[in-house]
């Protein structure tokens, strides 16, 4: 790959739902909400802009028979310089966004190899929600390019809000995968360059809750409309879709206040068909029209968009609401701008009752049809209409405020007009997709020139380049242990040496790591990862990679870590023999020391980026958020074109963790199995092995069949 001249490539990342150019299936669950036609809208936008060459959105290849077959397929064109690109992550099906976290380390390694295929490398990576950021971090750290989020939603945020509903941390933590959720986005928020933000509330109330908040890395540019689809009706224009209303009601004729959301608890639809119920005034002026996704059957849906309409039901039956409202089963995406302007063309309101609403693209499309706006109080309708000046905003849980704000413009025709023509106007000036990519490629500009890709470094010693697969393997604890099964292993290794690279990955230092190796009698590696991944070295002359340490250097200052940790009991530097210009070691009494997480936190509050390593519960290393031993082994893999899923990976402590995720063949030796490694258990690249040191290693090379076929497990 190369940066290549001309234009930006910009790399959009949203691996969740189903994503394609057309058809969006908005509403059919709660993955496949207004983030989708979001990030759609947004690839076509940037592609348009005269300072960008391409537009890659990137997200799951899905091959289900539950879907379309659509998703599918690799690449799919939304238009001139713009694409739809799939790559596979975890299974085949289609599955929730929860369920894919232990996937993401292959979907990285997996877009990689994608990259690395490609003419040029991303001018930027752009990543949408948490899942995406975590994809975003290690993408940006490997290719050395700035990194661009945009939440969406947030997990503590979304936590505050659960917790506040009574449902419990435990509940909340199996259902929502929430503390890895967290994780991420406190990582994504110490490693960004640019946080884009819907409106100035999101930053304020949501982003302030982590501990990494730094206001002046983000910036506010709001969503854009399709202003070609989302438009003011004509006085003469017909509405099919008027038929499967108006069967509904008694008085088709009169308003119609619209509610259009998927099947969601937050979207609180159930509330303002109460509040519709328990106002005969309200009854009198308009019927109600809620559109709440697509079903066939209620029964057969899932238990939360069951529970949203069978609650529905309950109420329209509670307050004998037949012939007032309408609630159709089925709707077309195309029928959704129809349906606004009909609404409109009735003399009707448009209300989001959402107990929060992030953004709420849907009170745009309903303002650039010419509807006034009902919306709650909490998130991004403040801003809208603030903006606007085309509605009025209530307190979700108020329904006497909900229903009072409806009657406002039902009830007058001058409010009516007034907000009706502010909405088409201010829309159409503040928040179209040209307008936004303008301010999006302004907020690039502090960005550029900030990294530089990875420099090409020498070429490799021949007999490297040559060799298609690679043993990478921890010093102490999984090489060293048992002299016989040392010896045996590298005289498999030797046999092999025509196909096969030997690496060592190890924390010590390259000076430590080769008087160890020379009184064990281990030859020295092809490849030599020292100190965490925070130096490369390649055959018997250790050969340093400069251009890694170039790359690593990135943000890195080891006068301001120190200071930062100087204060706390329990950490103790170690010797200075033990320290490197890119490894900050301290011995760790956990008895007195801050935890692991609370190191992380107070790095983050003080705005330093750092990988903090702990190793066999007493050792505790600062490096750079580029340097790892996982880093260093995918550079390594791209320099001598080995493919991840032919590099057999020995480790067991939480420094190995990195290395063995994703797409290498990975053993955890037995006498390893109860050092800390996270889920790794639930991984399939992960053999278990049943004997100790070297020996475990042999077993692995006999599991996976190594040096034959080289056996990859189904991921």
């Amino acid at each position: 790959m190369n940066s290549g001249t001309g234009g930006l490539y910009i790399c959009l990342l949203s691996i969740h739902g189903l994503i394609r150019g057309e058809g969006l299936e908005l509403g059919r669950d709660a993955d496949t909400g207004g983030q989708t036609k979001y990030v759609v809208d947004l690839a076509r936008a940037l592609a348009r802009h005269p300072d960008v060459a391409r537009v890659d959105l990137v997200t799951r290849l899905i091959s289900d028979p539950a879907v379309d077959s659509g998703y599918s397929r690799v690449e799919e064109e939304l238009e001139a310089g713009a694409r739809i690109i799939r790559i596979p992550c975890g299974p085949d099906q289609y599955i929730a966004k929860e369920q894919l976290w232990d996937h993401l380390d292959s979907f990285t390694d997996n877009l990689m190899d994608w990259l690395s295929s490609q003419e040029r490398s991303p001018s930027i990576i752009h990543s949408h929600y948490a899942d995406a950021g975590y994809v975003g971090v290690r993408l940006s750290n490997l290719l050395g390019v700035p990194l661009v989020h945009t939440g969406h939603s947030l997990g503590r945020d979304k936590r505050k809000r659960l917790l506040a509903r009574g449902i419990s941390r435990e509940q909340i933590a199996q259902t929502y995968n929430i503390e890895r959720r967290i994780d991420a986005e406190e990582e994504l928020l110490a490693n960004a360059d640019l946080v884009i933000t819907s409106t100035h509330n999101e930053i304020e109330a949501q982003y302030g809750l982590y501990n990494y908040y730094d206001p002046d890395r983000m910036a506010v540019i709001p969503p854009g409309t399709d202003l070609d689809e989302f438009k003011p009706y004509q006085r003469d224009e017909v509405f099919a879709f008027s038929a499967l209303v108006d069967r509904f009601l008694t008085n088709p004729e009169k308003p119609l206040i619209l509610a259009l959301s998927r099947a969601d608890e937050r979207k609180n639809i159930a509330a303002l068909m109460e509040a519709f119920g328990e106002s005969p005034e309200l009854q009198d002026a308009a019927n109600l029209l809620i559109i709440a996704g697509n079903r066939d059957d209620i029964r057969d849906l899932d238990g939360g968009p069951q529970s949203v309409l069978t609650d529905l039901l309950l109420v329209l039956d509670a307050y004998d609401l037949y012939g007032k409202v309408a609630l159709p089963k089925h709707h077309n995406p195309e029928d959704v701008s129809r349906i606004y302007r009909m609404a409109a063309a009735s003399g009707g309101v448009f209300i989001n009752p959402a107990l929060t609403e992030p953004f709420g693209l849907t009170l745009l499309e309903a303002a650039a049809s010419g509807l006034p706006l009902v919306a709650t109080e909490n998130g991004g309708p403040v801003d809208i209409i603030r903006n606007c000046e085309c509605g009025e905003l209530i307190d979700p849980l108020d329904k006497e405020q909900m229903a009072t704000a409806l009657l406002k413009y039902l009830n007058s025709d001058a409010q009516w007009q007034r907000a009706s023509v502010n909405g088409i106007k201010r829309v159409r000036e503040l928040y179209s997709w040209q307008a936004h990519a303008d301010a999006y490629m302004k907020s690039l500009r502090s960005l550029r020139g900030k990294y530089t890709a990875i420099a090409s470094a020498k070429p490799l010693p021949r007999k490297l380049r040559y060799r298609d697969r690679a043993i990478v393997t921890d010093l102490d604890q999984s090489l060293i242990g048992d002299k016989a099964a040392l010896s045996e292993l590298l005289t498999v290794i030797r046999e092999n040496r025509k196909n096969v690279s030997f690496a060592i990955a190890t924390g010590r230092r390259v000076d430590s790591a080769l008087a160890v190796m020379k009184k064990q009698g281990i030859p020295s590696p092809d490849i030599f990862i020292t100190s965490l991944g925070t130096r490369i070295q390649y055959g018997q002359a250790l050969t340093d990679d400069d251009v890694w340490a170039d790359h690593i250097d990135y943000d890195w200052s080891v006068r301001r870590i120190r200071l930062a940790l100087s204060r706390f009991p329990g950490l103790i530097p170690q010797e200075q023999r033990q320290q490197t210009p890119f490894k900050i070691s301290y011995y760790y009494d956990e008895q007195n020391a801050p935890s692991l997480d609370e190191l992380n936190t107070l790095l983050r509050q003080q705005e330093i980026t750092a990988n903090v390593v702990m190793s066999f519960g007493q050792f505790l290393d600062v490096i750079p958020a580029r340097a790892s031993k996982g880093q260093a082994l995918r550079y390594v893999a791209q320099r001598l074109e080995i493919p991840l899923e032919q590099m057999l990976v020995a480790g067991g402590s939480g420094a190995d963790e990195d290395m063995m995720r994703g797409n290498t063949l990975a053993v955890v030796v037995a006498n390893r199995h109860h050092e800390e490694l996270s889920p790794l258990p639930s991984k399939d690249r992960i053999y278990f092995a049943k004997k100790s040191y070297a020996a475990g290693i042999i077993e692995a090379v006999e599991h996976y069949d190594f040096f034959g076929e080289c056996r990859v497990p189904d991921a």
